[in-house]
């Protein structure tokens, strides 16, 4: 199984191009939106070629293999731009030896889990923060980062699940940035 993971795309239609070439390139069974589609949210200047328009055009038409969460900023008037469902406010991936728990982070994270076992595998955006480590209670971190507006230094990011290896990737040449985690 192969995924593709991104989040905070924020209504800048250049990074999410720049992530579509790679879905091109990588072919993933699914692409994993993470919420903070459209709106570039009142804590967050506006963008340098902020056109949400674009992006949504550009999302449609990938909407078969777009599963998305909400984020803090999506609301339902984005929903009526998009042709795929991105108002849940979590979803779950299994794969053959791996639950994911998808939400955007704003409301489950690290600091306030949902019940998951050990060897879950939660996987958020919303901090624009790239994350993949082990926290409380035995349940791995992922968050892909942020396309459009990274903090802390870090570069624009997405992530990648590719067969049983998990890993962020730098959106500017696709290299991997951190270490990988392998699954069993």
């Amino acid at each position: 199984m192969k995924i593709l993971f991104f989040s905070d795309i924020h209504g800048v239609p250049e990074t999410l191009e720049t992530l579509l070439q790679y879905a091109e390139r990588l072919q993933p069974d699914r692409l994993v939106l993470l919420g903070d589609v459209l709106y570039h949210g009142p804590r967050n200047g506006v963008p340098n070629a902020y056109d949400p328009q674009r992006v949504a055009a550009l999302l449609n038409q990938h909407k078969e293999a777009i599963l998305a969460v909400r984020g803090n900023c999506d609301t339902e008037v984005d929903q009526m731009m998009l042709d795929f469902p991105i108002l849940a406010d979590y979803s779950e991936i299994w794969t053959e030896t791996t639950r994911f728990f998808l939400t955007h982070g704003h409301r489950w994270n690290e600091s306030h889990l949902p019940p998951l076992s050990p060897g879950t595998v939660l996987v958020h955006g919303h901090t624009h923060l790239p994350r993949l480590e082990v926290g409380a209670e035995g349940v791995l971190v992922f968050n892909p980062g942020s396309l459009s507006l990274p903090k802390g230094g870090h570069p624009r990011t997405f992530g990648l699940l590719d067969e049983n290896q998990l890993a962020i990737h730098r959106l500017d040449d696709g290299t991997r940035y951190g270490d990988a985690v392998t699954f069993r």
